[in-house]
């Protein structure tokens, strides 16, 4: 299986990299791509070395699949171009997410939707994976009707300018600032740009998504997105109305049981998710599971996963090895 990464060198584009090599998916080649200032340059994967290539090279060179993090308008440009020469692409931004025509895959809650006509493949918002990991094994149990989600996400869902901004507040270095207002010792209700409706393209990505991946346009959705000075790691806080009654131990049994999600409950002995352990882990870690009294059918808990993992470069590598495991690409 010959496998382009475009955008090899940012911070998704690496831990793509490591995925790939950690799961142990089926490579033969890997074609690192690229912007122009790195091509030419080398990285190194498996112990061997690969030249960084353009895009217009990665499109001659037909790999079976393509997995882009290199932003929106790359995306809507160059997709359809590895798309023409028979490659399957796995997009990272949001350029196609939302497209009634291209799939929202997380492999655990929809992959099964595949099929070979899916050429270009949207890969979801990082908070969207978390949130929906927890959220479609409970709906299918319990009903969902409504769900409040306050997001802590880190500078890492910007970018690298990001870090570089809080690493130069704390050495007290002026320097390029990519948020509107400091990071260091500072919260910021300010995720992505503000819309017409008074929400962030963040939270309304959230809503949007959200319902797309379980397929209900009747789950209602209000989401509130901060950016918090955490290098690594996204936590949501979620409350949740069921349609139906429900005991707290069948939600941690139902959660216990689904892949990919591990339940941390335990607060008595201070067990609960928390960015600093959940950094470079693949699971989306949920605690702080408890009833909502104001609420009749309501629960309250707490979630947490590695945003450059399950929130990114995880969930892409395992659409390929999905589309490999469907015998699409790859021998």
């Amino acid at each position: 299986m010959r496998i382009a990464v475009v955008g090899c060198t940012g911070l998704v584009g690496t831990q793509m990299l490591e995925v790939l090599n950690e799961l142990n998916v089926k490579i033969s080649e890997i074609i690192p791509v690229a912007s122009e200032r790195s091509v030419g340059k080398s990285i190194v994967f498996k112990g061997v070395e690969y030249k960084i290539v353009s895009l217009q090279q990665g499109v001659e060179a037909k790999p079976d699949v393509a997995i882009f993090s290199a932003g929106g308008e790359i995306s809507k440009q160059w997709a359809p171009e590895y798309a023409k020469v028979g490659c399957y692409v796995v997009d990272n931004s949001s350029a196609w997410r939302m497209d009634p025509d291209k799939k929202l895959i997380v492999p655990e809650i929809n992959g099964d939707t595949l099929t070979a006509n899916d050429k270009i493949i949207a890969n979801p918002n990082c908070s969207t994976i978390q949130l929906v990991m927890v959220l479609a094994p409970l709906h299918q149990r319990l009903n969902i009707k409504r769900v409040v989600v306050s997001t802590y996400q880190a500078i890492t869902g910007t970018g690298q300018k990001a870090v570089t901004q809080l690493e130069n507040e704390r050495k007290g270095i002026k320097g390029p600032m990519v948020y509107p207002h400091p990071i260091d010792m500072n919260c910021l209700p300010h995720c992505d740009v503000f819309t017409e409706n008074g929400y962030t393209k963040e939270e309304m990505k959230l809503v949007n998504e959200t319902q797309k991946i379980l397929n209900d346009k009747n789950i209602r959705l209000t989401a509130t997105a901060v950016r918090v000075p955490v290098v690594g790691g996204h936590s949501e806080s979620v409350n949740i109305e069921f349609g139906l009654h429900f005991k707290t131990q069948v939600v941690k049994e139902v959660l216990q049981n689904t892949p990919g999600v591990v339940v941390l409950d335990n607060p008595e002995a201070n067990e609960y998710p928390m960015p600093i352990s959940a950094k470079n882990r693949n699971e989306v870690f949920v605690g702080r599971i408890r009833r909502d009294h104001s609420l009749e059918n309501g629960l309250n808990l707490w979630i947490v996963a590695d945003n450059l993992r399950k929130g990114a470069a995880t969930n892409a590598v395992q659409i390929v090895d999905l589309l490999h495991k469907k015998g699409l690409i790859g021998k």
